[in-house]
């Protein structure tokens, strides 16, 4: 094919060192092409070299920020005497403390209305004796961690809340015999409502010392814990735990049903101490 004169250009190549020169010729889009080529690697350039200057000057002005918040840091520190802050410190480690007895004093009290012995605060630092002024914080606070510890294990160990949570049917004390409804009889626990197959859960860590038959209760699970509590859990129509098993509180230990001296589907719940029945319904909660 033939091209048009307007379909090519001609170059001129002039040597310097020799005389003469020489033509080429070439295609006209080409030429047109390479200069958008190096337009657009004008622009590229442009653009990039204006960027590094932009972050530049941004990166400067964050820099001299940066000082000026270090400058206003170092004369707030600079106004503060160091007497003043070994007193605050003084001051909030006093308040901590005091916080710390305040709330030990109101478990404890919980704790005596549960019929449980108390913790004494008199070996614990931080009490305003004249030992306890001697204690280092350091010293202070690790007595208050061994105090806590020996308070966790109590509660751990004390049968507390509900091993069902439902709606009671039957209450501790003296009650109808539901067999014979004309003669009273004694119960020495509490019966939570409940569908058989529901979980029943120990309420406190503890060792299981029976789990099987038990007379009236039927098949029944009783539970040592620490403080010589015990708990018993009657009626149940599956047992999940065995002699002799280590038991965490919330544990599962068996199934509610209607085994033994019952009339439907419940759980009997019974706390002991010293192995006589006391009444559960102070221990379901703080508060009581």
């Amino acid at each position: 094919m033939k091209l048009k004169p307007s379909d090519v250009s001609t170059v001129i190549i002039v040597n310097k060192n020799k005389e003469g020169s020489q033509t080429l010729q070439v295609k006209t889009k080409h030429i047109e092409r390479l200069r958008h080529y190096v337009l657009g690697i004008l622009a590229v350039i442009t653009v990039l070299t204006l960027s590094v200057i932009y972050l530049t000057h941004k990166s400067q002005q964050q820099e001299e920020e940066k000082q000026r918040l270090v400058a206003q840091l170092t004369k707030l520190k600079g106004e503060v005497p160091p007497a003043d802050i070994e007193q605050k410190k003084a001051t909030t480690a006093q308040d901590y403390i005091q916080s710390i007895e305040v709330k030990l004093k109101t478990i404890n009290d919980y704790l005596k209305k549960r019929g449980l012995k108390g913790f004494a605060t008199k070996a614990v630092g931080g009490n305003g004796n004249a030992e306890a002024a001697k204690l280092t914080d350091s010293e202070t606070y690790s007595l208050y961690d061994e105090y806590l510890n020996r308070l966790v294990h109590t509660v751990a160990f004390t049968p507390m809340g509900y091993p069902r949570v439902s709606s009671l049917t039957s209450y501790f004390g003296y009650r109808s015999d539901p067999f014979n409804t004309s003669n009273a009889e004694f119960h020495p626990g509490i019966d939570f409502k409940g569908e058989r197959g529901d979980e029943a859960k120990c309420t406190a860590t503890g060792k299981v010392v029976f789990a099987g038959r038990y007379g009236g209760y039927g098949n029944c699970v009783r539970i040592a814990h620490a403080n010589n509590f015990e708990t018993l859990y009657g009626h149940l129509s599956r047992i999940t735990v065995k002699v002799g098993q280590e038991v965490t509180v919330g544990q599962k230990i068996g199934e509610i049903g209607s085994t033994g001296h019952s009339t439907g589907n419940h759980l009997h719940y019974e706390v002991r101490k010293d192995g006589k029945a006391i009444n559960p319904i102070k221990f379901l909660t703080l508060n009581n």
